[in-house]
């Protein structure tokens, strides 16, 4: 499976009604740390079908980055019933990626 991405018309159904929890990442092509951990987020999406890994491009959709306040990328959070229960900013080895989902 590979990460969902999230623009203004999916992310109601595709994150804040998702049946499983959501590995949501605020990123942009810009970013070197965001592209650094693009191999970690791919695999865990393949790994984990009890997960959602979804994306979301600040540069194409500004407004969902202004809905969660984010300053910093890469901008990684966890949200289950479309609420967020973790939350981690800057690049990560999968490890610490992992241990936000529990």
């Amino acid at each position: 499976m590979i990460p969902v991405n999230i623009d203004i018309n999916n992310f109601e159904a595709e994150v804040v009604n998702s049946d499983r929890p959501v590995l949501l990442d605020f990123w942009a092509p810009r970013c070197g740390h965001c592209r650094a951990i693009m191999p970690h987020l791919d695999a865990i999406s393949g790994e984990r079908s009890d997960i959602k890994v979804a994306k979301v491009n600040v540069d194409d959709y500004p407004e969902l980055a202004g809905r969660f306040g984010i300053r910093s990328l890469p901008t990684l959070m966890v949200l289950r019933d479309g609420k967020i229960v973790n939350k981690s900013v800057g690049a990560k080895p999968k490890a610490a990626i992992l241990s936000m989902l529990q």
